[in-house]
């Protein structure tokens, strides 16, 4: 039983993973090219960089990405670290569509929608790349033309491999409900919330994916396996353990890239420290909203980190904040 549950739950993490990286690769083929000017020109004041960063995390799927490249732009001089203040705050509500959209409990359609993004890219790849009149300038226009849609067949198939690894992983939420470790962690982490968010940590740093963590909680609790209030827990939790990635990045780098590493880390620090004691009340307005599980954990997350950025955003109009990040 154990090494079905390994191998599952592997297979699942690894397709999940798959699917994440080609989402993200996608759309930063797609925007990618762009969103240095964007980030520069976009945000003059941190409101303005909340609403770029949560656009762009909500686009490239991924608020580790964001937050690295605002790293290396302040490395480079390109951005200064008043202007990351905002983009930082909105990654952390940009970074709730994945794991909204895997609430839906949309499971049934991993497959049939892999094999539609299989076609697309096939045929895409048939006329615009193979050179089926490539040659002429007929044919280049047809090629342009049709790189949205191959960008789109990617986005889409790694959507289902998303779908496909949750559903993965969630078929053997029996197995690991009835294993005398999860019941131990389950018990301890009812009793205290800081099991739960200890986990979450963990978790998170291990793998460098808070969505994949969200998405294997969402997945136990849909069955029944997991808590709502313990995965509230983790997933508070998990939104610590994605800093660890922004620390890394910013190692070695400037001190004003390293103010962008540590913000990050004491917005979330900060966050789920205020919020952990209310985690029973989060899951409470999330349990009025949707009766699916899952979906409460993904409306938990969306509520904690929206009320995070909206409390914090205050704080990067200080002054004095922002003359110490001017230095």
């Amino acid at each position: 039983m154990l090494f079905m549950i390994i191998t599952r739950v592997l297979g699942g993490f690894v397709i999940f993973m798959l699917g994440m990286r080609a989402m993200e690769l996608a759309m930063h083929r797609s925007v990618g090219h762009r969103l240095q000017d964007v980030l520069r020109r976009s945000t003059a004041t941190p409101l303005h960089g909340l609403a770029v960063g949560t656009a762009t995390t909500a686009v490239l799927q991924s608020s580790t990405a964001v937050t690295v490249i605002a790293i290396g732009l302040v490395n480079a001089g390109v951005l200064t670290f008043p202007r990351t203040l905002g983009i930082i705050l909105g990654t952390n509500i940009g970074t709730c569509l994945t794991t909204e959209l895997i609430g839906l409990n949309l499971g049934s359609l991993g497959w049939p929608l892999l094999q539609i993004s299989l076609v697309l890219w096939l045929l895409t790849a048939l006329f615009g790349e193979v050179g089926l009149g490539s040659f002429s300038r007929a044919g280049r226009k047809v090629s342009l033309f049709l790189k949205p849609f191959r960008n789109g067949s990617v986005v889409t198939g790694g959507f289902a491999l998303l779908l496909i690894g949750i559903g993965l992983m969630q078929s053997v939420a029996p197995a690991v409900q009835a294993t005398t470790f999860f019941q131990g962690f389950i018990s301890r982490a009812e009793d205290s919330v800081l099991w739960g968010l200890a986990a979450g940590v963990v978790l998170t740093a291990a793998v460098h994916s808070s969505a994949a963590v969200i998405g294997i909680v969402m997945g136990l609790a849909q069955s029944g396996a997991m808590p709502l209030d313990v995965g509230i827990a983790i997933v508070l939790g998990a939104n610590v353990g994605t800093c660890v990635t922004a620390v890394l990045a910013a190692l070695g780098g400037t001190p004003s890239g390293r103010f962008v590493a540590w913000a990050h880390v004491l917005l979330n620090v900060g966050g789920a420290a205020l919020f952990a004691p209310f985690a029973g009340e989060l899951g409470t307005i999330a349990a009025s909203l949707t009766s699916s599980p899952a979906s409460q954990i993904a409306h938990a997350q969306t509520i904690f980190n929206v009320l995070c950025s909206v409390i914090a955003l205050p704080i990067c109009y200080l002054p004095r904040l922002r003359k110490l990040s001017a230095t």
